[in-house]
């Protein structure tokens, strides 16, 4: 792992602010011990996300989402400001940037991604599935941003 990465959520883990307070009040032992713990549990998820064939990340209005099959990592906030999806997307992770969608009925209308990598036969109604790739297809259509598209290139 490089140790930018590690940097990063170290410092990250730092910054939380439970950790913090347990420094604050002298716990400093036990604030090391859990910040350990949450860089461990972050290198899981960046292990997972690079892993994974439908692992992505997602960004729109609601809050940055990484999708790592069954498990889900999300904040409120922009991709700007959650250091694990930026690392994530950094380390090429799919990145799917809804924020420029503006149908957003027919956004909530696109089946969700397969989590397990099997394909629903019958991709429509309620509860089907899509492949990655399937997926961005639809969400491109609708004005969505991709960065390290899976897909394969298309020769012109």
């Amino acid at each position: 792992m490089q140790s930018g990465v590690l940097r990063v959520l170290r410092a990250t883990a730092a910054s939380w602010w439970r950790h913090r307070e347990l420094r604050r009040t002298g716990q400093t032992a036990l604030a090391q011990r859990l910040e350990r713990q949450t860089v461990l549990r972050d290198l899981g998820y960046l292990r997972q996300a690079a892993s994974l064939p439908n692992a992505h990340v997602i960004c729109g209005e609601g809050g940055t989402f990484i999708h790592l099959g069954w498990t889900t990592v999300s904040t409120f906030a922009p991709i700007e400001r959650f250091p694990l999806a930026t690392l994530a997307v950094a380390r090429g992770t799919p990145f799917i940037d809804i924020r420029p969608v503006t149908d957003v009925i027919a956004f909530a209308n696109l089946p969700r991604v397969t989590r397990d990598g099997s394909i629903d036969p019958e991709p429509w109604g309620p509860g089907s599935s899509v492949s990655l790739t399937t997926y961005i297809d639809m969400v491109e259509g609708l004005g969505a941003r991709i960065v390290n598209d899976p897909r394969p290139r298309q020769s012109t």
